[in-house]
């Protein structure tokens, strides 16, 4: 019988997953070295290692369903831009999108621990470990949204998987949902509509505003009829529809969507390694500790 402590101490010899340590426990009856050496063996030790290095890189990437009622969008990290060029990654990455959209997992961990559609018998874990082990960089799967409607769900991928972006119609056509699409990546919208802006956002920015209007020498009562109309630029750059439309800035979205009888539902915009704070290597600091 293996014990919690035996795949507790493997886990932290080795870095291994807990169901990759549990499993080659019970295959060595315990034994801890042969366990190490079996792990090693299948590169999956040698994965653990690499995971400690940041992983900033990779790709965004979507796929939708063939009626176009079931869409999910995707980040899978790398350590280096080299590694998003691999096909082998590239093929992982869009195999990720389509388990999103084919198991609907409730997050990365539910999704990590299903069965692989590509790959029988394995979990999207142990695919993953064996993509670390054989590309030799570290990766991780990071977030995930996936959209399910009775409407339209559009993608657009830009730059190479530097920006993907996921939405979803009610009515409209496919070219008008590709269009908000590239709208979404070019103007970085962060809310669809006003009334979804958290009130507490509109409340710091008011107070900012007013702040700013006041240290322009403008007396508090000027300065509060000021807010109001700055605060109609800072909803014109956060909120999709009150955005210029790009390929025509005498329109705004909300008369593309009035004129195509259309509303956008929610959407979704990453860009790759966002929020993930690079770390700087100093290549002589790295030289100098290797010689001391």
């Amino acid at each position: 019988m293996i014990t919690a402590a035996q795949v507790k101490e493997l886990r932290e010899k080795t870095g291994a997953g807990m169901m990759d340590c549990k499993k080659v426990l019970t295959e060595t009856e315990g034994d801890m070295e042969k366990s190490i050496e079996l792990l090693r063996e299948r590169g999956i030790a040698k994965a653990a290692k690499k995971s400690g290095r940041v992983a900033a890189e990779g790709l965004v990437e979507c796929y939708v369903s063939e009626d176009g009622k079931v869409g999910a969008i995707v980040e899978v990290n790398a350590e280096t831009d080299f590694v998003a060029k691999n096909q082998e990654f590239k093929d992982f990455v869009m195999d990720v999108a389509k388990q999103i959209v084919e198991k609907n997992p409730a997050n990365v961990e539910e999704l990590l621990a299903q069965e692989s559609i590509t790959e029988a018998g394995k979990t999207v874990q142990e695919v993953l470990t064996n993509k670390i082990a054989t590309i030799g960089e570290n990766m991780n799967i990071r977030r995930f949204e996936r959209f399910e409607t009775t409407g339209l769900i559009e993608k657009y991928i830009h730059g190479d998987g530097k920006i993907a972006v996921l939405v979803e119609l009610t009515n409209g056509t496919a070219e008008l949902a590709k269009d908000i699409c590239m709208q979404i990546a070019a103007a970085r919208p962060e809310f669809v509509k006003e009334t979804d802006v958290p009130e507490e956002r509109v409340q710091k920015e008011m107070e900012i505003l007013k702040v700013q209007a006041m240290n322009e020498g403008k007396p508090e009562a000027i300065a509060e009829k000021m807010v109001q109309g700055r605060l109609r630029k800072f909803y014109e750059e956060i909120c999709l529809i009150d955005q210029e439309f790009v390929k025509n800035p005498d329109k705004k979205i909300s008369d593309i969507l009035k004129e195509n009888n259309a509303d956008v539902v929610r959407f979704a915009r990453f860009e790759k390694g966002e929020g993930i704070e690079k770390k700087e290597e100093n290549f002589a600091e790295e030289v100098a500790k290797q010689l001391q």
